[in-house]
């Protein structure tokens, strides 16, 4: 078990309302526990995406792309600062200002590790240069590219396997923000209790 598997998450319901906490560890264990999570979304100025394939040693979805970042905050931690504190540990970049797109809920099963991804998850952008630097870290990320958002979806339909299962709804969000997206100087406060569009929307089944 890493380190993170020990850190705690929230626990939430489907209106992204606090109901306790557990590990990591334990959260996504079978059957899953909801819980905040947050996927980010780094977007250059010709607005392609950087996508990561997830390292071989991680606990879900390995070698699968992935969004530029993901993690969860804490029990009460900000949006911006756990988002930014991922970034700068898998990506050696940041801090960067962050805006909220939207909120996903979804649910997926890792056939190759056992573990349950189930998670009420902030879909958070950030604009940044062409020549961002970043210096991935290698346990956490095997590769990166950039890519435009549009064609993505496209190949997200015709290889899906390829991709972790919550990369579609992130990516919608981003190209069709829901309309309830929280600036980032309300990032710096608690989480936003926001309700989740198409909030009974699973992907990878139950």
């Amino acid at each position: 078990m890493t380190y993170r598997e020990k850190h705690l998450v929230e626990l939430v319901d489907d209106a992204g309302q606090a109901v306790g906490e557990t590990s990591v560890s334990a959260a996504h264990q079978p059957p899953g526990q909801l819980h905040r999570a947050f996927s980010v979304l780094l977007v250059d100025p010709a607005g392609r995406v950087l996508l990561q394939r997830r390292a071989a040693v991680k606990t879900r979805f390995p070698l699968r792309w992935g969004n530029s970042c993901c993690g969860h905050p804490a029990p009460g931690q900000s949006l911006a600062e756990a988002a930014n504190r991922r970034l700068h540990e898998e990506l050696g970049a940041g801090p960067v200002e962050l805006t909220e797109v939207g909120v996903y809920i979804y649910y997926a099963e890792d056939p190759s590790t056992g573990r349950v991804e189930f998670e009420y998850d902030h879909v958070l952008r950030a604009n940044v240069p062409a020549d961002l630097p970043v210096h991935p870290d290698p346990d956490e990320v095997a590769e990166l590219r950039w890519v435009d958002p549009v064609a993505l979806e496209a190949e997200l339909d015709a290889d899906p396997c390829s991709y972790a299962p919550w990369l579609g709804g992130v990516v919608n969000r981003l190209l069709r923000p829901s309309g309830s997206a929280v600036a980032s100087s309300d990032l710096t406060r608690t989480p936003p209790r926001l309700p989740a569009d198409d909030a009974a929307e699973r992907s990878g089944g139950r």
